[in-house]
């Protein structure tokens, strides 16, 4: 009996971080394509090319981000 409340009790304190860990990446993931999709919009309303190159490098960071948190 101990052995399986043991087994129990360790398995809850594995499970606890992921689920904690993956709200937090959703939270994550969630800002980094709000960003993307604010620098979008303000390509869409013309820029200078020094601008533009900003926001093709900020882009590729946050693409980049995007890919590895959201799976």
């Amino acid at each position: 009996m101990k052995q399986r409340a043991w087994m129990l009790v360790l398995l809850l304190l594995t499970q606890a971080p992921a689920s904690a860990h993956n709200s937090c990446a959703k939270a994550e993931c969630a800002s980094v394509k709000e960003k993307i999709r604010t620098i979008e919009s303000r390509m869409r309303s013309g820029y200078s090319r020094a601008q533009g190159e900003k926001y093709e490098e900020q882009l590729r960071g946050l693409r980049a981000k995007r890919s590895k948190l959201c799976r």
